[in-house]
């Protein structure tokens, strides 16, 4: 099984940054994407970000040049850097990760995993 815990949200004016974290844990053999996700009330979850295995890098218009999206591969970790926030950023950050977990007699599943969910709130 595939958990994700993401960490890293808050409040913050108009301007200011914020740092999310989403950790990766389980018996995972590879990952081959990770992405951060946001919904706000009343609207659809939309791709913010994504980085694949290799390090090719998508982000959505409304963020580019704003907000930064990277992994640390030892840890299962990935990471987006939030600079520049708007009060239209505020939302529920997910995080998610697509790979290929071991299972019990050597043989792998692909998993598509989402972290519970980080607040970020954006003031005027």
């Amino acid at each position: 099984q595939v958990q994700l815990v993401e960490s890293g949200g808050g409040l913050v004016q108009a301007g200011g940054s914020l740092r999310l974290s989403c950790a990766v844990s389980g018996s995972i053999f590879s990952i081959n994407a990770m992405g951060w996700y946001r919904q706000a009330p009343g609207k659809q979850r939309e791709l913010v970000a994504a980085i694949t295995s290799g390090g090719s890098t998508n982000y959505a218009d409304s963020v580019k040049g704003r907000f930064t999206i990277s992994k640390d591969n030892a840890k299962n970790t990935v990471y987006l850097q939030m600079n520049s926030l708007k009060p239209e950023d505020t939302a529920v950050y997910y995080c998610n990760a697509d790979g290929l977990s071991l299972l019990y007699g050597g043989t792998y599943r692909h998993f598509s995993s989402w972290g519970q969910g980080t607040q970020v709130t954006v003031s005027s």
